[in-house]
């Protein structure tokens, strides 16, 4: 409760209310600055503790970049045996088709070793993928060269109509 021998009371009307300089203690706290001041440096250790993604990256990614998910020849294995326990797993020429296309991944990649066998579709490769693949015995190919297998050569009949 408020009392008139309060030191508010006593000051009231000096500049100062007896802290000396103006700027003394005027709103700065104990460790000193304003709002989010000293993040860097002095406050780094809170900034650790109580606000670990203070630092990190925030806002907008660029709609015109491209991500590009992946996947090496090493995981396919894992991936069959995975497709195999959902009851997913199809086969193609006599081999385990796997049509990395419509499982969400752009592009396949080298690294890793290969046992098995496998058909494959991808919309791109490594060459090293490529030659592993090949080496197992299996079959890679890509929605390009699928459509220029399925291509009919164009009929000949409407040439030779002209000619005659």
């Amino acid at each position: 409760m408020p009392h008139k021998l309060r030191k508010t009371r006593k000051t009231r009307g000096s500049r100062t209310v007896g802290y000396g300089v103006t700027g003394q203690h005027r709103g700065v706290g104990q460790r000193g600055g304003h709002g989010k001041a000293g993040r860097r440096k002095h406050l780094a250790s809170w900034v650790l503790r109580y606000e670990p993604d203070y630092f990190t990256k925030k806002g907008f990614h660029s709609h015109r970049q491209k991500r590009v998910r992946s996947i090496n020849v090493g995981e396919l294995e894992e991936l069959e045996a995975k497709l195999r326990a959902q009851k997913k797993m199809k086969a193609q020429e006599g081999l385990p088709f796997l049509n990395l296309i419509e499982l969400g991944y752009s592009k396949l990649l080298g690294s890793g070793r290969i046992e098995t066998s496998f058909s494959i579709e991808a919309s791109s490769y490594s060459k090293s993928a490529a030659r592993k693949i090949e080496e197992a015995g299996g079959k890679l190919k890509s929605p390009s060269q699928i459509a220029l297998e399925s291509k009919e050569e164009p009929i000949a009949s409407h040439s030779k109509a002209k000619e005659t």
